[in-house]
């Protein structure tokens, strides 16, 4: 199949840009500037120049190919809902390239936050009326183009997709830990996330496009839970640095912007998804990639 995927030079872009190529599909990468370009044509790919809110070029490109995988987002969280905003007018131009042709749109959501306290599983149901859930419009939009004849599936990420070159959450932590000195967690640390290992979420992407049904909510996650004192343990140990706990009322000043990510306890499965497409995460687990050392190199 000839693929168009958004995001294609980003972390997780790259690694289902890689996946599609070892198993014999085509790529045409959307990219924004020249850098991201020449990286999408060093992976074997085919460079499409646009962006997410150059409309018209985003369309060509998805009626140029066979299937279409969204991963682009702007994760600037001083502009969360105005990117949120971007990806549902992207996500219509798509739907329609692609309407009345049965081809498949899989799109990148995400887990966090999804069933506070238990183990959120696919079948859980995002509330797209919520206002902590701007990105719920985007997915609104592609399970509305169904009955347009698209072939949608959500792909929901959790909050830690890792590997070498991470540039996320736990990045973020590790990036925190190194400015204060300390490597902290909030309260008793037993708020706890999912997480997967980029190659393994790609392997779903890919899998999502060639076998999933319309309509259809997939969990890319591997650890269900790993609770963040384990994860600022690691940390600690890999930065020699001293491990504290901090009261909730001081997260926001020693974290930031992500504190209020890391108050939730936001567990998920997959084991529908593992039992649908046949997906078995073989990757390194979250603590595992910590131990490995790379994200602590300098």
């Amino acid at each position: 199949m000839r693929v168009f995927v958004t995001g294609a030079s980003g972390f997780i872009g790259s690694a289902v840009v890689a996946e599609l190529r070892s198993a014999g599909h085509q790529v045409l990468g959307l990219s924004r500037s020249e850098v991201s370009a020449r990286a999408i044509v060093a992976a074997g790919a085919e460079a499409h120049h646009g962006a997410l809110d150059d409309l018209e070029r985003l369309a060509a490109g998805a009626a140029r190919c066979d299937a279409v995988l969204h991963l682009a987002f702007d994760h600037d969280f001083s502009r969360f809902a105005e990117s949120a905003r971007a990806e549902a007018r992207a996500l219509d131009a798509l739907c329609g390239a692609l309407e009345g042709s049965g081809r498949p749109l899989v799109i990148a959501s995400g887990t966090l936050g999804l069933a506070p306290g238990r183990v959120a599983s696919e079948q859980d149901q995002i509330d797209f009326d919520a206002p902590a859930s701007p990105r719920a419009a985007g997915v609104k939009i592609a399970l509305a183009a169904v009955e347009r004849g698209v072939r949608a599936v959500i792909v929901r990420l959790p909050p830690s997709v890792h590997g070498a070159g991470d540039h996320g959450f736990v990045a973020r932590l590790v990036e925190i830990a190194r400015q204060r000195g300390v490597c902290a967690y909030v309260g008793d640390g037993s708020s706890r996330w999912p997480a997967v290992h980029r190659r393994d979420a790609a392997a779903l992407f890919r899998l999502a496009m060639e076998h999933a049904p319309a309509g259809a909510t997939l969990h890319a996650v591997d650890d269900e839970a790993v609770a963040q004192h384990d994860i600022a343990a690691a940390i600690a140990e890999g930065l020699r640095l001293p491990l504290v706990s901090i009261a909730p009322e001081q997260a926001a000043d020693h974290f930031g912007w992500l504190a209020p990510w890391l108050a939730l306890d936001s567990p998920a499965s997959s084991a529908i998804t593992q039992q649908q497409l046949a997906w078995h995460p073989d990757g390194p687990k979250l603590l595992a990639d910590l131990a490995a050392g790379h994200y602590f190199a300098t």
